[in-house]
């Protein structure tokens, strides 16, 4: 499987330094017009030295920044084949269904790169070491909220969740420092969930947040922040294909539960 460029930025975003972060924003907001960047061009552009970009190239795991142009090219042009194709009213059934299961396998492929093992431990420690564990989402991630319950409830963990946000608020403001809350975006920058992150914090409970974007006020004011990526078709939205690797994410840390306590 390639390195994905834009999957090993998300992850590591959390590790960067100044320097690096301000690249790193670079790529992810405009990964069109960096493809057809020189090295110098970058550099001049972000006003940081040529060796400072290729050693951030180095940094996410490709040989030089133009190792990591391709990779990129690769990323951004594959969507729009993709749409293109779908486009295309005289597809039958078969094919559909294939561009559909093609879509969410690409989007759980990138997960599997961007997950951060020690992430994924810091995320398991907290779990184990919590009281109560309380989950938060809203809208379509209200969903994958109701599933991860019925996971953690069967692994042995005391947790729980509810679907009206007054509940949510309400519930969250009796959390205490051995309690922790996770909470379940996309976009990691739902108004309703923000307030209640507002309150849980305040609580001083420990916090998990999965998300799909690095930047989002959830995933920077959190103590652990775990990333999923997602696809978008012409036929759904990009949160079809992040709630699927979402409940991959949470299969394989129950699992990582149910093992941690066999060992213990």
């Amino acid at each position: 499987m390639s390195l994905n460029c834009l999957g090993a930025i998300r992850s590591s975003y959390h590790k960067f330094s100044e320097k690096e972060k301000k690249i790193a924003d670079y790529i992810l907001e405009k990964p069109e017009l960096v493809i057809h960047r020189t090295i110098n061009e970058v550099a001049d552009d972000l006003n940081l030295a040529d060796a400072t970009v290729f050693r951030f190239s180095k940094h996410i795991g490709f040989k030089g920044f133009q190792a990591m142009k391709i990779a990129l090219a690769s990323e951004i042009s594959t969507p729009i084949r993709i749409v293109t194709e779908e486009t295309d009213k005289k597809d039958r059934e078969k094919a559909l269904t294939e561009k559909i299961f093609t879509s969410n396998i690409r989007a759980l492929q990138n997960t599997i790169q961007m997950l951060d093992n020690d992430l994924i431990k810091n995320a398991i420690d907290l779990i184990l070491q919590a009281k109560r564990v309380e989950l938060y989402g809203t809208g379509t991630s209200s969903i994958v909220v109701m599933d991860a319950l019925q996971k953690f409830v069967n692994t042995g963990i005391r947790a729980c969740a509810f679907l009206d946000t007054k509940l949510q608020s309400m519930s969250a403001s009796q959390l205490t420092e051995d309690d922790l809350a996770i909470f379940i975006s996309h976009s990691g920058s739902n108004k309703d969930a923000l307030k209640i992150l507002k309150i849980v914090n305040e609580t001083g409970a420990k916090t998990i947040g999965i998300t799909s974007n690095p930047k989002s006020t959830i995933s920077l004011n959190v103590d652990v922040s775990l990333y999923t990526d997602s696809e978008q078709t012409e036929y759904f939205t990009a949160p079809f294909s992040s709630q699927i690797a979402q409940i991959c994410l949470i299969d394989a840390i129950c699992f990582m539960l149910l093992h941690s306590k066999k060992t213990d």
